[in-house]
């Protein structure tokens, strides 16, 4: 099996499994409980949060646990806006955001709220200056992901928030970080809000969190018991929670030493697609090496995307959670429906090695020539 789609998701570590196997087994204690087995698994919840809280410089009390970045993202964006309304009801977002900020936008526009689309640069980069532009006194909340999912491009998250705490102090910024984790540096000071999933670092799925600086408030959009977590009332999920723990400092280990080796892996696969004339790379200086998109414009994606999968090659059309539409990212960037709607995504991670990047390579060409001469076109 060669598995390039760790941008949707990856396996759980040994490490990791290892720690929700023990914690489940030893921890059987309700943490809002007052006995002695609930004191002993809030003891164990505060030092999983104490971890994090020290590997981000940031307060214990900033971290809400989720059920990963969606939940995070619903939070943030409804949460700030039933917060704020009263101060105004417009809410700036990008084009190169997951699906989930999408949605969520669309629920808030159906009750009242304006939504406004800052425009980026052709290397995908926000266009500071629309930015300024469209920051009005009325701004509650800008949200703008760390890293785009399906090209990969990183956002300068401290010259963004600059701009818009010049243009309006009392505008919040979100960003969704889920692709940023454990690929290059997060610093939870550049942003006032964050979501993050545990499962895009080797850690469960079902866990994650919402950074909430303590200068930031939002509204519940959730209501119930649990004294531990007032925005995520309810039995706090022990075993994920120290899994995440588990997962978040082994994913910050050796940051800069891993995507030096994944930008080799990243190279080496360019190298090898751009002598086909009709496989376009759409990858600029701003992506990071663990994403890497391309559009074949001769064969449709999902037909690549069987064809492979027959050889145990595994990849996405974009990203997982709005796989086989049209790719927003691409569009933005290129404004190229044809390049948008051929994408493909190859996520690529540290523990990638060269021989299935070079199984992988001899794969590809012979499937993409078998399905050209098929004429598996459009």
């Amino acid at each position: 099996m060669i598995y390039l789609d760790y941008s949707a998701t990856t396996p759980v570590s040994y490490e990791v499994f290892d720690t929700i196997s023990k914690v489940t087994k030893e921890f059987i204690g309700n943490a809002n409980s007052l006995h002695a087995l609930g004191l002993k698994s809030s003891n164990l919840l505060e030092s999983a949060t104490k971890q994090i809280a020290e590997i981000f410089n940031i307060n214990t009390s900033e971290i809400v646990y989720t059920s990963g970045a969606t939940e995070a993202n619903n939070m943030a964006l409804i949460g700030t806006a039933m917060a704020h309304h009263k101060k105004g009801k417009h809410i700036i977002v990008s084009k190169l955001e997951h699906p989930s900020i999408y949605a969520i936008c669309d629920y808030l526009k159906s009750i009242g709220f304006e939504i406004s689309y800052v425009n980026n640069d052709a290397d995908g980069l926000i266009d500071f200056d629309d930015l300024k532009r469209k920051i009005r006194d009325d701004t509650i909340l800008v949200s703008i992901c760390a890293v785009n999912s399906e090209t990969g491009i990183r956002q300068p998250l401290k010259i963004i928030r600059q701009i818009i705490k010049k243009e309006n102090v009392a505008t919040i910024f979100h960003s969704d970080v889920t692709q940023a984790m454990g690929k290059v540096p997060v610093n939870f000071h550049d942003v006032d809000l964050a979501s993050m999933s545990a499962h895009k670092i080797f850690g469960p799925k079902g866990i994650g969190f919402l950074y909430k600086s303590s200068m930031v408030k939002i509204t519940p959009i959730k209501y119930g018991s649990g004294k531990t977590n007032e925005l995520n009332p309810g039995t706090p999920p022990l075993p994920l929670i120290a899994a995440l723990s588990k997962a978040i400092r082994i994913s910050q280990t050796d940051l800069e030493k891993r995507e030096r080796f994944v930008n080799l892996l990243n190279e080496k696969i360019v190298a090898s697609l751009e002598k086909y004339p009709n496989i376009l790379i759409n990858k600029t200086k701003y992506s990071i090496p663990q994403i890497l998109n391309i559009s074949i414009m001769d064969v449709m994606p999902e037909v690549m995307l069987h064809a492979l999968d027959k050889y145990e090659v595994y990849l996405s059309t974009n990203t997982a959670c709005a796989s086989g539409e049209v790719s927003h990212s691409v569009m933005a960037i290129y404004n190229d429906l044809k390049r948008a709607k051929h994408t493909l995504r190859i996520s690529l991670s540290y523990v990638t090695t060269t021989e299935e990047v070079n199984k992988f390579i001899k794969i590809f060409g012979e499937v993409y020539d078998s399905l050209k001469s098929k004429k598996e076109v459009i």
